[in-house]
């Protein structure tokens, strides 16, 4: 049997480019290599408070450009969340067997907390351990994550190594699965945090919905380095060692062929062909999803059966655990 990769995006916005090259391209890859569980995190994203309507559109959209990204639910299981509820029931037991300390020192809720101080909530404190759900249900082999969720992976397996030393081996330990190259892309406006949809400014993303001229006008304006050399240097010239990466990603070329077009070349020449090389690249993205977004029948169906293959994985999980717990 395929061993299994489990991955998600929270539907809190539209995706961007860094969730493409960080996650998605990473998946269409791995898809068919492994058994693979990708998920619409809707649970996760309620953590910040979200309007109703908002939220339930976010998740049609984020199911559209998973499809027209070109993940094929033939191959993989595509699901919400929300409507498998054995995640929240095994988050709920996982959360006796994780803590305080432990989650303490999770570094995304210290930042979510400076973010969102009106409304620092258990949920957002216990957010790992449903991300910890999320995985130990599917016995999830490897988790495709970028860097800033390696301390949470780290997590899952120290609460299913505590679980397993309790009451036997219920939880296979999952190990993380990074890409060699584009597992951070930075943000336009400051190549020191990562690309974000929750940003303060629409200059640090380029969303996967971006019209041409919107596309063409962040990255003339992304930030770039003292002086003009377009070189791969990310320790001394951050900002164009993020856009090099954007555009390697993009197109498959190397980055000494890329040093090697554009030396003697200026910013504006190189910014302008790299906006040209993104709104190609998402032109066919951006047909499939609008087709996709018309036809709400055919996602529901998707989805549907989606949540009908994970839940009978689940399902059975579930009842692994409580057997060993002893509730049933």
């Amino acid at each position: 049997m395929k061993q299994v990769i489990f991955s998600g995006i929270q539907p809190s916005g539209i995706i961007h480019l860094g969730n493409y090259l960080g996650a998605i391209r990473q998946w269409l890859a791995l898809a068919n290599e492994y058994q693979s569980y990708f998920c619409i995190v809707d649970l996760h994203a309620i953590t910040v408070r979200q309007k109703p309507e908002e939220l339930k559109d976010n998740i049609y959209r984020l199911a559209a450009l998973y499809l027209a990204c070109g993940l094929d639910p033939e191959k993989s299981t595509i699901f919400i969340q929300s409507q498998v509820s054995e995640h929240a029931e095994l988050a709920w037991i996982l959360n006796c067997y994780t803590q305080i300390g432990e989650l303490s020192r999770m570094t995304q809720f210290k930042d979510k907390s400076t973010k969102h101080k009106d409304n620092i909530n258990v949920g957002l404190y216990a957010y790992p351990v449903l991300m910890a759900a999320d995985i130990l249900l599917y016995n999830t082999n490897y988790v495709p994550v970028g860097e800033d969720q390696k301390q949470h992976v780290e997590l899952c397996r120290d609460i299913a190594s505590r679980f397993n030393h309790h009451y036997g081996d219920v939880f296979i330990l999952p190990k993380c699965l990074l890409p060699k190259t584009g597992a951070r892309i930075m943000g336009l406006d400051d190549p020191s945090k990562k690309m974000s949809k929750s940003a303060p400014s629409e200059m640090n993303y380029i969303s996967l919905l971006d019209s041409p001229e919107i596309i063409t006008k962040k990255i003339k304006k992304a930030v770039t380095d003292s002086g003009s050399e377009i070189i791969y240097n990310p320790e001394k010239k951050p900002a164009i060692a993020n856009l090099l990466t954007i555009y390697s990603l993009l197109t498959g070329k190397t980055m000494k062929e890329l040093e090697k077009k554009y030396h003697g070349a200026g910013y504006g020449k190189f910014k302008s062909e790299l906006a040209e090389v993104i709104v190609d690249f998402l032109q066919p993205i951006q047909k499939k999803y609008q087709d996709l977004m018309a036809d709400q029948r055919y996602l529901d169906n998707i989805l549907q059966q989606g949540a009908n293959k994970a839940e009978l994985i689940a399902n059975k999980t579930l009842n692994k655990v409580y057997k060993a717990i002893g509730i049933k």
